[in-house]
């Protein structure tokens, strides 16, 4: 993809949360994918650490609200306690 066509949005984000007293070790992993239909999605994967997690994939119009959402999921994360790593 050219540079000129690439978006200022970022698109992967990585949050952990580690806390050795309450036995806490989580991921929490946001990333705005196209997939083969051009398609805007922003797929969602948490869990524990060392295990794959669960994952969840929402829709969107565009890559705007694809990158409102994360940035809004990602704020909520922070605010319970999760780290960018």
């Amino acid at each position: 993809m050219p540079d000129e066509l690439r978006s200022p949005i970022k698109h992967h984000l990585v949050l952990h949360r580690i806390d050795p007293e309450q036995r806490i070790r989580r991921f929490y992993a946001l990333m705005i994918e196209r997939d083969l239909f051009g398609t805007v999605r922003l797929v969602r994967n948490w869990g524990r650490i060392g295990t794959n997690g669960q994952e969840l994939v929402e829709v969107f119009p565009g890559e705007v609200e694809a990158g409102l959402a994360l940035e809004a999921v990602a704020r909520v994360k922070r605010r319970r306690g999760y780290q960018d790593l």
